[in-house]
């Protein structure tokens, strides 16, 4: 019997707003620090096309989104700067499935609980698609910044450290 096609929340979004967007799927391997450089090799989605989504609270607008390649770090600073915070910090992992829905390794950028601010590094628009959670760990979305940007109603940045 052939494995069943995973539809996500996030897919359900796309779908209903008629954006394109292709599905890689994948055998999830434990979630560790580097999760989203092995699914980059696993995929063989290059690491700067596939983007980790981050989950961030501004000490003015609370909690935001980010995306960023898997081998950046946010700079929180810049971040800060962007979004009208005078700082920002990262939301700790048990945070995850409570705020967004989603847990640590399948959190999509888009169909979360709740549509918070969010932020895509700029480095996004040098590529004709670039590769986003698909809500599941195992499932990655491929999609152009231009639709993302549709779906999630992002402002794109340079909010990566250099």
């Amino acid at each position: 019997m052939a494995k069943k096609k995973t539809i996500t929340n996030a897919m359900r979004i796309l779908n209903a707003a008629g954006i394109k967007y292709e599905t890689v799927e994948y055998e999830a391997e434990k979630v560790g620090d580097h999760f989203g450089e092995e699914i980059a090799a696993l995929t063989g989605i290059p690491p700067e096309k596939s983007f980790k989504t981050l989950v961030v609270r501004g000490d003015k607008t609370g909690i935001m989104v980010t995306c960023i390649p898997v081998a950046d770090e946010v700079d929180l600073k810049k971040l800060a700067k962007v979004s009208g915070n005078k700082s920002a910090e990262m939301t700790h992992v048990k945070e995850l499935l409570q705020l967004t829905g989603y847990i640590r390794g399948g959190v999509s950028p888009i169909g979360m609980k709740k549509k918070y601010p969010t932020y895509v590094n700029s480095s996004a628009l040098e590529h004709d698609t670039i590769a986003v959670s698909g809500g599941v760990c195992g499932c990655t979305l491929i999609m152009k910044p231009d639709d993302l940007q549709k779906a999630t109603g992002c402002v794109i940045e340079d909010i990566v450290r250099s």
